[in-house]
């Protein structure tokens, strides 16, 4: 399996500025592809019980996302959300409930004193493999 793969500059931007706007609840949603290249960003909304420490994707939000990316002739790439306040790496929640092994898994982590940090997962049968990101 691949062990890199490349974020454009403008959707890891697009990221981060989701994250820092989340204030202390984590943000989630789909980047899509075309081609095998990421090149869109859908925000889904979080509607955790407690959004502070895990994310729940609202199901019709992810539906439609869906929807729209297969309309665009475009594929699931990458599921993403935040950490406001731990590491980038994934949780035992993360793991557990992890149900699309061929996306990547991107966790945006605040936790780091003025660095934001995006990192990617492939998330499988409870482990997690790092893909190394390329932001470009």
């Amino acid at each position: 399996m691949n062990n890199s793969t490349t974020l454009p500059r403008a959707l890891a931007n697009e990221l981060l500025r989701q994250a820092q706007s989340g204030d202390d609840e984590e943000i989630c949603g789909l980047i899509a592809a075309r081609s095998g290249r990421a090149s869109r960003c859908y925000p889904i909304p979080n509607i955790a019980d407690k959004p502070q420490r895990r994310y729940i994707m609202d199901p019709a939000s992810q539906i439609n996302a869906l929807r729209d990316m297969r309309n665009n002739n475009e594929e699931l790439f990458a599921i993403y959300h935040s950490h406001p306040s731990s590491p980038a790496e994934p949780s035992a929640i993360d793991l557990a409930e992890a149900s699309y092994p061929e996306a990547l898994y991107l966790i945006i982590s605040l936790n780091t004193k003025g660095v934001l940090e995006i990192r990617g997962f492939r998330l499988q049968s409870g482990n997690y493999d790092e893909v190394t990101l390329l932001v470009e």
